[in-house]
């Protein structure tokens, strides 16, 4: 890591975001140079220096690698970031190359959908796979010699939140790995590495990005061994960031700060009028000081994320909800700065009620946003 980026590791979460991954200042140069496209680079003789082959390394990769590495752990010199093509691409990399034939990984219950179609592939190549709940710290119930201990923290699309201080040490004990999925908290959220996680891994494609027109995925680590690891299934898989979708992704980071505070804002406005409302149930927000999540995310998280969630009493009045809205688009993912909502279970992974709604506050005007949802919410009303 540079002088630059070592001092900007002092600064704050708006200092650092506009200025992570910087390279240092050259007269008559871009302040962040455009993405270098290159499938291979001049290599003269013995193989040496960074750069050879596209697959490996992209000096447009460097930087976003660097970027993400000082929001995940400021000031730090020992930890490695490595890009991906998506955030599945990460959570792979960290799953295949640290278990082996006869490990066993301990995975959420309540994670992110696509999870049950990793533990197929795993349990295919031998690998034992044991479930929990995020909430309650229950997977510390199957914890016992497992190689790998995967968090989801908050839970996608439940929120819960688990005490990952007190998991990692558990973990710890035995000599169990653990990578914590950051995608809902972000690194201005939630810093697992300071938590004592070995990796964070998490899905830039969401608010890290927050434009939703780029997929991407990140792992950062501190032990080098177990990066080695994960850079080496990067090369085998291929699966790789193109130059574009890095250099947006770095150019998007500058403005990360100010879309998150925007969004967590408006996000706990949002949760506090939909509690007003009789026909909306289980709603969940770790910003809520009477959400479950609440007293253990305020430990652990220093903003709570953009992510709001509830339920209605049937499919059909959550179908009418959503297309009665005007500013929230009916769409998939999540930390875009334009509002999105979904009937979850229309995906058919997630083991919630028909009519529950996962909802993403993007940065419009509070007031118009929650003017929208009451609004939809009475012209859904049978």
């Amino acid at each position: 890591m540079s002088d630059t980026a070592k001092h900007e590791g002092r600064g704050g979460d708006g200092t650092r975001a506009v200025r992570a991954g910087l390279p240092e200042p050259v007269k008559h140069e871009p302040t962040l140079p455009g993405p270098v496209f290159a499938a291979h680079f001049h290599l003269p003789g013995k193989v040496t220096g960074p750069y050879a082959y596209g697959r490996d390394d992209n000096p447009t990769w460097t930087l976003l690698e660097r970027a993400i590495g000082e929001l995940e752990a400021p000031g730090r010199d020992d930890v490695e970031t490595l890009v991906f093509a998506s955030g599945m691409a990460a959570t792979s990399s960290v799953l295949f190359s640290q278990l082996r034939a006869g490990d066993a990984v301990v995975l959420p219950s309540d994670g992110y959908q696509v999870l049950p179609l990793v533990r197929t592939q795993l349990e295919a190549y031998g690998i034992e796979v044991r479930t929990a709940p995020t909430g309650g710290d229950a997977q510390l119930e199957v914890l016992d010699g497992a190689r790998l201990l995967w968090i989801e923290s908050p839970a996608n699309p439940g929120l819960d939140v688990c005490d990952i201080r007190r998991l990692v040490e558990a973990a710890h004990a035995q000599g169990t790995l653990v990578a914590v999925d950051n995608t809902l908290a972000t690194p201005l959220g939630q810093r697992p590495l300071e938590l004592g996680a070995d990796f964070s891994v998490a899905s830039g494609t969401k608010q890290l990005t927050g434009h939703g027109d780029v997929l991407l995925g990140y792992v950062t680590g501190r032990d080098a061994e177990a990066m080695a690891a994960v850079r080496r299934w990067r090369k085998i898989a291929g699966a790789i960031s193109g130059p574009m979708e890095a250099w947006l992704a770095h150019r998007s980071i500058a403005t990360l700060q100010l879309r998150v505070d925007r969004q967590n804002a408006t996000a706990l406005a949002v949760a506090k009028a939909l509690k007003q409302r009789p026909e909306v149930s289980d709603l969940r927000y770790p910003g809520l000081p009477d959400d479950p999540s609440h007293k253990i995310a305020s430990e652990q998280m220093r903003r709570y994320g953009c992510v709001v969630s509830f339920t209605l009493s049937t499919r059909a009045r959550a179908e009418r909800f959503l297309q009665a809205l005007r500013l929230v688009e009916d769409a998939t993912s999540f930390g875009g700065v334009r509002s999105t909502a979904e009937r979850r279970r229309r995906w058919g992974g997630d083991a919630v009620p028909e009519g529950f709604i996962r909802m993403s506050v993007g940065a419009e005007d509070p007031e118009d946003l929650i003017a929208d949802l009451l609004r939809a919410l009475d012209e859904s009303a049978e």
